[in-house]
């Protein structure tokens, strides 16, 4: 009798232990609460699917944080590179951008997804994937006797369903549990899984925003938020010290909110700004508006004779502060400060900005916490839990934007699928 692998989650770290098993023989059945396979993966591709970098592995690595080791340890099996490699085998060629961002040729995730999805239904070798939407797993199943026809019955692997025809249960060899962390609950990431495993034994740590913005301290003035969310604040740059030490500068843009800012250089500082104000209540990060001038050379020009001319007018015409760049000191300067110029130069070149909370964690891009590594073996297997295997975002580890996410959803999802066939006995 073939053996049967239940996939739970139909993102790509789940499609990709899928691929692994149906190559080596394995019949699987994926399930996803959602209507449609990869909903999150086609939303994240729509300005352009950035499928991963290629930076050296070293400083690839190094992105991944606390959790480098564990996550060097599955690019052990699939790295960047490979995933390039995987891409080409669906016939989506890749180019590597200014940045070193790795993107499909046409930017799109659909055609990605849409290969993708057609070679596991109809794979050249080994039996095709099947698929249930709109099936949500409730936790395990707790038959009252022992399976006749199977023996005692393994209740690790016997799983509960709801569906639009009403509750199923599941019996599988081997499960694999890719759900997502806790990040937008409408594509069906919705941590409802985090209560279960931990009623198992199995260690979690809570779900918490990454990748996100921040609301400010005190809030912005009626003037600012109603005139200037939504601006960019661009060729910037951003310092942050954390209390333990921790620094964090670099440059790039970000977005005002209406109650905060978000954008891709405050998520590049977000993990770090997030466990300060968990630790401290409160995280000040300094902003620099004009960062390929020196302090001295603003000074200078902040103090240029400006004859007639206001001093909003002369930051216009003597640095090019105007629009945002000036609503942020006006916003937070005093009067007394604004017009002293010393002050004004400083605040230019360091403005303290002062955050008070993350942003909801359904509006992030991605969530840290999850299941621990060391609740797992090293093929992702849950130690209180035989034969239940881990991918994906619901593990501990977090990364900035840039394709680290992606590649290391992947890379846990081919890692489980290679646990699974080990576990079966498989080569």
């Amino acid at each position: 009798m073939m053996q049967k692998v239940v996939v739970i989650g139909a993102g790509p770290a789940g499609l990709m232990a899928a691929e692994v098993l149906s190559r080596a023989g394995v019949a699987v059945q994926v399930f996803d609460a959602m209507p449609s396979i990869g909903r999150k993966f086609l939303l994240a591709g729509k300005g352009g699917l950035n499928l991963t970098h290629s930076e050296p592995a070293d400083l690839f690595a190094s992105r991944y944080g606390q959790r480098r080791q564990h996550i060097e340890s599955l690019f052990k099996s699939f790295d960047a590179s490979q995933v390039r490699a995987w891409a080409a085998s669906l016939g989506i060629e890749t180019f590597v951008g200014s940045s070193g961002r790795v993107f499909p040729a046409d930017m799109k995730a659909a055609p990605l997804l849409r290969a993708w999805l057609a070679r596991l239904r109809h794979p050249k070798d080994g039996p095709p994937v099947e698929f249930f939407m709109r099936h949500r797993w409730t936790g395990w199943h707790h038959p009252v006797a022992p399976d006749i026809d199977h023996g005692p019955v393994e209740s690790n692997t016997w799983l509960d369903f709801a569906t639009p025809q009403g509750p199923i249960q599941v019996r599988a060899e081997a499960v694999v549990l890719a759900l997502g962390g806790g990040s937008w609950v409408r594509l069906g990431s919705t941590g409802a899984w985090v209560p279960w495993l931990q009623a198992k034994g199995v260690a979690v740590d809570p779900l918490l925003p990454s990748n996100c913005g921040f609301d400010v301290q005190n809030g912005w003035s009626e003037h600012f938020a109603n005139r200037f969310a939504g601006h960019p604040f661009k060729s910037v740059a951003i310092e942050f010290t954390s209390a333990q030490g921790q620094q964090f500068a670099r440059r790039g843009e970000f977005v005002a909110t209406a109650t905060g800012v978000e954008g891709s250089l405050i998520y590049a500082a977000s993990s770090l700004l997030r466990d300060e104000i968990l630790a401290k209540g409160t995280a000040t990060f300094h902003l620099d508006l004009l960062p390929a001038m020196p302090l001295e050379r603003v000074l200078a020009e902040v103090q240029h004779p400006r004859g007639s001319r206001s001093l909003s007018s002369h930051l216009k015409s003597r640095l090019h502060i105007d629009g945002i760049k000036a609503a942020i000191l006006h916003e937070l300067l005093s009067k007394e400060q604004f017009n002293d110029p010393i002050q004004l130069a400083q605040a230019i070149k360091s403005l303290p900005i002062a955050l008070k909370a993350a942003r909801p964690i359904d509006e992030a891009i991605s969530s840290a916490g999850g299941v621990l590594f060391e609740a797992m073996t090293e093929q992702l297997m849950l130690e209180s839990l035989p034969g239940v295997f881990c991918a994906g975002e619901m593990l501990d580890w977090e990364a900035p934007t840039g394709g680290y996410l992606l590649t290391a959803c992947l890379a846990s999802g081919f890692c489980a699928g290679q646990g699974v066939l080990a576990f079966l006995g498989r080569k």
